[in-house]
């Protein structure tokens, strides 16, 4: 059995623990709070956006564009989106295991797929199996702008581009609640999923309805790698909320077994002691 200086220095050992956890739920709590905020306000942006397209794209008879046509799939392409830290209960290794089961059922040689990826933590799990990481983008802020993931957005739509690969598919965590994230799977590129709107907008194009697509697809798709990303984000701060919040209440449960514990070993102790008084005070009678 452990001794009381034992159990007390544990007692104290976990009280120190919780206050940090405390702490860092607090941080994520507010965290999140801006990052949902974000997230929701750049919907009406998406939609918006989404419907031009679409009344672009298919106005006028339908018009032609490499980022429009499925092509003969020779490289896919992985987007994946992780955190820099971990600590946040099953975050990223929901996102990796499923990213990494999918491209062993499709593939049977590196050769066929690419990988880029936003975040230390998938970066290094991606490394350490020696999988082909062309992009990579880490140390993002807690509240990213679109100039902070810009650069990569516009290269990797570039890669698509100029055939290094033939279709892009994005993983990330998306944002249903404070204690619900989805690991979501969604073909980026080509564009093949535009739906016309029942309301059709319709256009006069000057330039050309071509010319117009060259800058508003490339546009189009790094702006659903952004929300994908503040989506990511408010699920990272969320879950981290949620495990930090976990692992306080077990350091409160751990701190109330230990307690009673020691409460016990002090009661025996005590208990001994009064017990070995009588015994000498009987011997002397």
């Amino acid at each position: 059995m452990a001794s009381l200086r034992d159990i007390k220095t544990r007692i104290n050992a976990t009280k120190k623990t919780s206050q940090i956890t405390k702490a860092m739920e607090m941080v994520s709590t507010s965290k999140l709070n801006r990052a949902e905020q974000n997230a929701k306000s750049f919907v009406p942006y998406m939609e918006k956006i989404q419907e031009v397209v679409a009344n672009v794209a298919l106005g006028a008879g339908g018009a032609s564009h490499p980022m429009l046509v499925s092509r003969p799939v020779k490289k896919t392409g992985y987007l994946v989106i992780t955190s820099d830290r971990g600590l946040a209960g099953a975050y990223n290794s929901n996102v990796l295991r499923l990213v990494y089961q999918t491209i062993q059922k499709r593939h049977a040689s590196p050769d066929e797929y690419a990988i880029i990826v936003i975040g230390r933590v998938g970066l290094s799990f991606f490394r350490k199996r020696n999988m082909p990481v062309i992009l990579d983008i880490t140390r993002l802020p807690d509240q990213p702008s679109f100039a902070d993931i810009k650069e990569i957005a516009r290269k990797t739509v570039g890669l698509f581009a100029d055939g290094t690969f033939d279709e892009l598919y994005m993983y990330y965590n998306h944002y249903v609640s404070a204690i619900q994230q989805e690991v979501t799977e969604r073909k980026l590129l080509p564009l093949t999923d535009l739906a016309e709107n029942k309301q059709r907008t319709v256009y006069e194009f000057e330039p050309s309805q071509e010319e117009i697509l060259d800058v508003l697809l490339p546009q189009y798709a790094e702006s659903l790698i952004y929300g994908a990303l503040l989506d990511a984000k408010a699920s990272e701060h969320a879950a981290r909320m949620t495990a930090m919040k976990n692992a306080t209440d077990n350091a409160h449960e751990l701190i109330r077994t230990l307690t009673l514990s020691y409460n016990r070993a002090r009661q025996a102790a005590i208990t001994q002691e009064i017990t070995e008084i009588v015994a000498g005070a009987n011997a002397l009678q």
